[in-house]
């Protein structure tokens, strides 16, 4: 029986009765209220209250956790402290269990060479260790992992406990500022595979930085500003190839936290060490590794109660503000040392969210009626509200870190197939359609000459040579030192292509018209004719158009001081419209193309800047555009949740914020909230979005600068609503994931562009959101115009038009009324009064970089303060990295760089010269201690202490004698001190009794010791095993052995060998083929044969091999057994008989099979003993 639905209008509302068939009680699942905090349905329209009923019935259901931690009967959440959960979401169960089982996903851990461990475990939490079934971080929840009373076997994931005082096991260093200091615990190269080819390695190393929206051959202009004065242009390809060595590691695992062990391993040589605590403090701070759901190792401290501590205060729970606080927790984690090591508590972050939900902007509203199993994983049936497409996960959407590599959400990747649909609900044809497609690209290029360029950053570059094989420069080898240019000349041969602005072609019909922005691609200038550009599309032209006739758009573009898009773009096609002939259909598409412009841009095309509407231009992510499935606000719920709760407090809407303008330590910092509570802290973030801040309903004190509110008022903030339809079944193409539809003009047929603004973007593009909400489900889109007028236009109005729209389309079906419906008004919610900012005529080029500066301790943060992604989720992802940044460097100042950077280079002498070779110490300002290795050139004639003379050591500006380089406090070692080279004392013949070493320079009693140490060795576990010979089997090779008495009798007759002399200087006949005729003759009767010929051979030679591997993969096994046996025995050996005095006894492992009774260089012909 088909649904009916009765609709009372009534204030303008619209309630819809589901009949007794669709009685939510017989879906077997529980319905949360309205009122709760999960639900809270202030984004919408006070019409959602009246579609969705409260209900104080609630049936039996699985008591799980909702968005805000709160246990209820209604779906279940998966552990908080899991890192490879698959949902957020809240899930249809049935019944109560007596026990709850949660399955971890395995855990992942990263070994030195980059490849993951793998373990999985499964936690059970009894229903009756607690009153109710809470899954706890504290000590008194009961985790088992088997039905024993065994001790639990060690995981290598997170273990579910509290983790906020988790200690780093003994000896282990976790301070970024040791990284420089760890040459005595953390070999170079460590974290870089030794099998990973050079190639691949480099490879993925700069896919890993492009992914993370860096350039792997240049420093960011951050990094740029922190180094640009230290480093030498060398140093430079050195300092990238430890960063992306770094970032390599954490883009194949960012389940696992980068350690300063790892950052270290990345250099090459242990001299690097403080590159590599540069970089990886860098990328830590500014949210390029470690960031996320993610949990950070933090030390375990002592500290009393009533210690002190700061508190950061973050106003706003969406994606920005729970960003911002969970990078921040792992920033104090990572860095508690500063405020620990003076006795203080790492600062504590608390969230202030008005509503009754995360997620802000992001809502993924639950549908009244549920159905179960209709989504993987028990997923809950939900209808996006506000942000519902991840606009591609590569090329650095910071967003693919936490979805798919940290949370594991599942997705829907959409699919280019669009159909367009016209008033009298006829498909467009397609030639049509790419016509005007083109069309509008070209006008769209065109108006493009009038837009703003963007501002170039110069930064210091690394060879890309070096860096496309991650090879660092070679050290030394300096003959003198040159000044090189401090901005080499660009090479851009192995970067990804640069997306120009301002040059704009619409994609086909397909996914980029998801998002409403064009495709954006290098292309040439758009200096073509707009008549010969006409007809290259396809298009006729008028009689009497010349080819060479064009359009001018300068006048329309500079008639105005703040010229918009829109009226230039129309004022384009009506000059088009005197080129060739435009049919009202050819305008309807035209205008569904600003609508979608409009769609992109929340606001009328007139509305927007002409020079800057898309400033943004170049930024775009690569990669289908993708849908989550379950509701995207999974991602603000795990943010929240994972790895530890977030201190959100709801219902806590501000009324005021005093900050500390100057700094001024007499002055605290308070946030007033209209419930009474007031909150003292240290630093505070801002992450309202724009239309809160323009609608001025917060109070500052004192009151914003007039650069900051400047730009709050200069900049404009959209709107965009949606109309949501559910069914009990499909009528349309589920296959497909949009359709679109062309806009009748409010004058018929009309041919002014200006008739079509109020109506074109109503109901333009509809979604089939089926697939994501696991019920058939079309969401219809009002952009521009017709969003704004549908906050005033009642539901049943709207129902109404979408209905007969949708009759015409799918005619002759039968069109049943929806079941569900849900119409957004996001102007009239007190928390956003809009959805998402967009470039205003006024808007100058710099207005989002004002809206990111900090006023004082008062922070600001949101999708409006980033402008190379504004108006998505990712941007405000990005604002709440950058700004939780900024708050660092508030407390704790800038990057501390360690002193020195770099360490000294292992200096090559020059053969030729003789020298002396001293060693000096001295201290630095920071007190650390260094070795400073020099060289005294001198005349081995004249060699003595007033005679040596002082060299130079050569740097980058100028030079520095050693005597300004402060001598050591302590005489230098007599073994350091090298004697001058010259003549040997005595003879290099071994003939000569000389030769050897006398007993007075050697003691018989070393070479005792050793051969003892070897006896007992060699006693214990046999011989040394020896290596295997190379197999020397080569399919030629066995094919001329087994051919060559044939070839050499082929050879013999077939050929006349020239005649040879003898030994009397006369002719002798010759004595048949040579060597060389015979092998010639092989080679070719190998390349001759056949494949079946050369099979024996290859066969044969192929079985030698895996003999010969087999034989070498045992070896192997046994000579490491064999040199651990050996260095244990030594070391026992060593332990139990001392070595006599003078006598090492600990020789690296037992390679060593005694001391020689000469020391000679490896020629064995010029001894090197001077004694």
């Amino acid at each position: 029986m088909a649904h009916t639905i009765e609709i009372g209008v009534g204030g303008g509302d619209i309630t819809l009765a589901a009949p007794p068939s669709a009685d939510i009680s017989s879906l077997g699942m529980a319905m949360k209220p309205s009122s709760t905090a999960d639900e809270d349905d202030s984004s919408l329209s006070s019409t959602a209250t009246d579609i969705f009923d409260s209900s104080d019935a609630h049936p039996k259901a699985e008591w799980t956790l909702d968005s805000n931690g709160a246990w209820r009967r209604y779906g279940s959440s998966e552990s908080a402290t899991s890192t490879g959960i698959s949902s957020m979401c809240s899930s249809i169960v049935a019944d109560k269990p007596d026990d709850i089982t949660i399955t971890v996903s395995p855990a992942r851990k990263r070994t030195a060479d980059g490849l993951i461990k793998h373990s999985s475990s499964i936690i059970k939490i009894k229903a009756e260790d607690s009153p109710a079934p809470v899954i706890s971080t504290e000590a008194t929840t009961t985790v088992t992992t088997n039905d024993t009373q065994s001790p639990p076997r060690k995981r290598r994931g997170r273990p579910p406990k509290d983790k906020t005082t988790a200690s780093i096991p003994a000896g282990k260093l976790r301070r970024a500022s040791l990284i420089s200091q760890l040459q005595d615990r953390v070999r170079p190269r460590s974290s870089i595979p030794a099998s990973l080819p050079k190639d691949i390695f480099a490879s993925e190393c700069i896919e890993a930085t492009h992914a993370s929206r860096l350039d792997p051959y240049s420093l960011h202009i951050g990094e740029h500003e922190l180094l640009s004065d230290l480093l030498m242009n060398t140093e430079v390809t050195i300092y990238l190839n430890i960063r992306n060595a770094i970032l390599r590691m954490w883009n194949q695992n960012p389940l696992c936290t980068i350690t300063v062990e790892e950052a270290a391993g990345c250099a090459r040589e242990g001299r690097f060490f403080g590159l590599a605590e540069v970089a990886y403090k860098w990328l830590a701070r500014n949210g390029y590794i470690n960031f996320g759901c993610l949990e950070v190792p933090r030390e375990a401290v002592s500290l009393r109660k009533g210690t002190k501590q700061k508190t950061i205060v973050v106003v706003g729970a969406g994606v920005s503000g729970l960003t911002t606080a969970r990078q921040l927790e792992g920033l104090f984690a990572q860095n508690s040392e500063h405020w620990t090591d003076a006795g203080e508590r790492p600062p504590r972050v608390i969230v202030l969210e008005g509503r009754r939900r995360v997620g802000g902007r992001v809502y993924s509203k639950p549908l009244r009626s549920q159905v179960e199993g209709s989504l993987p994983g028990n997923l809950r049936n939900t209808a996006e509200m506000g942000a519902m497409i991840v606009t591609g996960f590569d090329h650095g959407n910071p967003l693919n870190t936490v979805i798919r590599g940290q949370l594991g959400l599942r997705y829907h990747l959409m699919t280019d197939a669009l159909t367009i649909y016209d008033t009298d609900g006829e498909p467009v044809e397609e030639k049509t359609d790419q016509i005007n497609t083109e069309l509008y690209t070209d006008i769209s290029d065109r108006a493009g000459d009038f837009r703003a360029m963007p501002q170039k950053h110069n930064t210091l570059k690394g060879d890309e040579e070096l860096i496309d094989r991650a090879r660092d420069p070679v050290a030394g080898g300096f003959s003198g030192f040159q000044l090189e240019p401090l901005f080499p000349v660009d090479n851009a041969k192995h970067r990804k292509p640069v997306l120009k602005r301002g040059r704009r072609r619409n994609a086909p019909p397909g996914t980029e018209k998801l998002t409403g922005r064009s495709r954006v691609i290098e292309e040439s200038d758009a200096t073509q004719s707009a008549a010969r550009a006409a007809k290259i599309m396809g298009w006729q032209l008028k009689d009497g158009v010349a080819r060479d006739q064009s359009i001018s758009l300068r006048r329309t573009a500079q008639d105005s001081q703040h010229p918009t898009l829109g009226r230039v773009m129309d004022e384009a096609i009506e000059q088009y419209q005197d080129i060739v002939d435009l049919t009202p259909q050819d305008m309807r598409l035209l205008n569904w193309h600003h609508a979608n412009l409009e769609y992109a841009n929340a606001a009328p095309v007139s509305w927007l800047s002409l020079s800057g509407h898309d400033q943004d231009t170049g930024n775009e992510f690569e990669g289908a555009h993708s849908e989550i499935i379950g509701g995207y606000t999974q991602l603000p719920r795990g943010l929240m949740h994972l790895p530890t709760k977030l201190d959100v407090r709801f219902d806590c809407t501000v009324d005021s914020i005093h900050y500390n303008e100057n700094q001024d330590p007499s002055l605290s910092t308070r946030v007033v909230c209209t419930n009474g509570e007031v909150f003292e802290a240290d630093e505070v973030v801002l992450t309202a979005p724009l239309g809160v801040l323009k609608a001025d309903v917060v109070d500052f004190d004192p009151p914003l600068p007039g650069w900051k509110q400047g730009a709050i008022d200069r900049m404009g903030f959209g709107l965009l609503n949606k109309l949501v339809l559910l069914y009990d079944k499909p009528f349309w193409d589920n296959s497909r994931d949009m359709f679109g539809l062309l806009n009748e003009a409010e004058y018929q047929d009309s041919l002014d562009p200006a008739h079509y603004a109020k109506t074109r973007g109503r109901f333009y593009l509809i979604w089939n959101a089926s697939r994501t909400s696991g019920r058939p489900m079309l969401v219809a889109l009002l952009a521009g115009h017709s969003a704004h007028e549908a906050e005033q236009t009642d539901s049943s109005t709207l129902l109404e038009e979408v209905n007969r729209r949708l009759r015409k389309i799918f005619s002759p079906a039968i069109i049943p009324a929806p079941i569900e419906v849900i119409v957004t008004r996001w102007k009239r919610d007190p928390f956003t009064r809009g959805t998402y900012s967009y470039v205003a005529p006024q808007t100058r080029p710099g207005d989002y970089d004002l809206m990111a500066e900090p006023v004082g301790n008062l922070h600001f943060a949101g999708e409006a303060t980033c402008g190379t992604h504004p108006a998505t989720v990712h941007g405000a992802f990005l604002s709440g990295l950058r700004v939780a940044a900024d708050v660092m460097e508030a407390l704790t100042g800038p990057i501390s760089l360690p002193n020195p950077l770099v360490g000294p280079a292992p200096v090559k002498a020059d053969p030729s010269v003789p020298y002396h070779y001293s060693q000096r110490a001295y201290t630095n300002s920071s007190a650390t201690t260094n070795a400073l290795v020099s060289m005294n050139y001198t005349s081995q004639a004249t060699l003595g202490a007033s005679d040596v003379t002082e060299p130079v050591i050569k740097q980058e500006q100028d030079t520095t004698t050693l005597a300004a380089v402060p001598p050591a406090t302590a005489a230098p070692a007599a073994s350091l001190i090298k004697q001058p080279s010259g003549p040997p004392r005595k003879s290099v013949c071994a003939a000569d009794t000389s030769f050897w070493v006398s007993s007075a320079a050697y003691e018989s009693s070393d070479l005792d010791y050793e051969a003892g140490v070897i006896g007992a060795i060699l006693v214990t576990i046999g011989d040394q095993p020896v290596k295997p010979t190379r197999p020397g089997v080569n399919p030629f090779l066995l094919f001329t052995k087994e051919k060559w008495e044939e070839c050499k009798t082929y050879c013999a007759a077939n050929s006349t060998p020239a005649p040879r002399k003898n030994s009397a200087g006369s002719t002798a006949p010759a004595e048949g083929a040579g060597r060389d005729q015979i092998r010639s003759t092989i080679g070719k009767w190998w390349k001759a044969a056949s494949e079946e010929v050369k099979e024996p051979y290859v066969a044969q030679g192929r079985q030698a091999q895996e003999v010969a591997d087999k034989l070498r993969k045992e070896y192997e096994t046994k000579a490491q057994w064999w040199d651990a046996e050996a260095k244990r025995i030594r070391k026992e050996y060593v332990e139990k008989i001392p070595p006599p005095q003078g006598v090492g006894g600990g020789g690296g492992g037992a390679s060593g099979l005694g001391v020689s009774k000469r020391k000679t260089n490896t020629s064995n012909c010029i001894v090197l003993d001077r004694a």
